[in-house]
This record gives C-alpha cells, structure tokens and sequence, in this order.
C-alpha cells in the first residue's frame, strides 16, 4: 500500500514522464526563438538571449532589490556557515512592470505563469556568495513534504543579470568545467532535467563570490504542476 502511494505522489509531483514532455515543449519554443542561443553541452541545456532586459528595466529591478532585500534563506538541509551570503527579496508580483517582464519570461519559455514561482531578485556584495547547489528539489529532503504538493519539481531556471560586477560574480558550472560572465541584460535558461525527465546532477551551480563592485539578478523558477502560492498573484 505505501509502495503504490509513493508511486502515484511520485507521478502526481515528479513525474519523469510528464518533466520530459515538459522539456521537449521548452526546447522547442527556444530553438525556434531567433534570438536564444544554444550553449552546447552534452551534460546539460542550457540557453542566453541577450539584451533580453532593457537597460530601464535593469534599473527599475535594481532600485526594487536594494528597496526591500533581506539576508537569503536556504532550505534546512543546506544550511551551512558561509552557503548563501547574498541577499533577496521577492519582487511585488502586483506591480504593472513585474507583470510585463513575468509575461516575458513565461512567454519566451512557452510555459503559464502559473506554472512558475515568483520572481526573486538577488544582491551580491563583495565577498558575497552563493556556493555550489541545484536548483532542483531533492526528494529524499524533509522540504518536499511540503513543496511536492505545492507545485511539485521544478523544471525549468531562468536568470537575468541586471549589471556587471566590476570583477567577480560568475554563474559557474562546475560539471561543465564553464562558467558564464554577468552581462547587463542578459537572460540565462537552463533545464534541471534530463531528457528523460530526471534530476541532472550536471546542473549544479554556484554564484561565485563577487570581487569588486555589485552584482543584482533576478531568478524565476518553473515547476511541473501549478505553483499553490502564485495562484492570486
């Protein structure tokens, strides 16, 4: 009996199946995108469209996260002296602007909104950090008793710099041996699962400590079913 319960709460919030058809439909909405490029890999998907943010905007979110962050947060399990250093806030989904650009994102990927968490924008000051985690959810966790029933895996990652550090401040994949340079305006997307709709260790990923300046993002994540919180956002 609990056998056939976890495998109809596996199919229900992290169905392989249902994250794969879910990767095909992306990929075909970015490949037919003329302005997406490809980063080839044969470990992981991952895209940039740039200038996908215009420089107002960049300003706009910038002025939004340096009005409202606080501390970053990490799930129970990773907490760690030193992990997560930086700081976030969630941006006012209400917000006419935060509307236009959410739509942008969502629509650029092919995928609902409701599907998609809201968006967090992230401040790293020098010596700040984020160190080497997937974004995906690991199941084995205590902290997907709650988030499998409220949206389920999350498949998809997209992630916006809105300036350039002085120096420092890379989006790092270790597995890739690759790492990318904040560039204003410029969106990175990535699959969190294999073609076959599993979990991609390949995917992690660090923020690596900014040396000189500040660096501000914005990161919007994608889940396999409606995500419970963003319903009347």
């Amino acid at each position: 009996m609990a056998k056939a319960f976890l495998k109809k709460q596996r199919e229900q919030y992290a169905s392989p199946r249902r994250m794969a058809a879910l990767g095909r439909q992306v990929t075909e909405a970015l490949n037919a995108h003329p302005r997406v490029q490809w980063l080839e890999s044969p470990h992981m998907q991952l895209y940039v469209h740039q200038n996908f943010l215009s420089d107002a905007d960049c300003d706009l979110l910038i002025d939004m996260i340096d009005s409202d962050c606080q501390p970053s947060t990490v799930y129970e399990a990773t907490q760690r002296e030193g992990f997560r250093t930086s700081y976030s806030c969630n941006v006012d989904p209400a917000d006419p602007d935060i509307r236009r650009i959410d739509k942008a994102i969502c629509d650029l990927m092919g995928l609902p909104k409701s599907h998609s968490e809201i968006l967090q924008g992230q401040r790293y000051q020098p010596g700040q950090q984020f160190k080497d985690h997937h974004d995906y959810f690991h199941e084995t966790e205590k902290y997907w008793e709650y988030e499998g029933p409220n949206g389920g895996q999350r498949s998809w990652t997209a992630m916006a710099y809105l300036n350039q550090p002085e120096q420092g401040g890379a989006t790092a994949f270790p597995q890739l041996e690759y790492q990318v340079e904040p560039r204003r305006g410029m969106l990175l997307i990535w699959n969190n699962m294999r073609p076959d709709g599993t979990p991609n260790i390949d995917t992690l990923h660090a923020g690596r400590p900014v040396e000189k300046g500040t660096k501000y993002i914005i990161t919007k994540w994608f889940r396999l079913n409606a995500w419970e919180q963003g319903a009347n956002a």
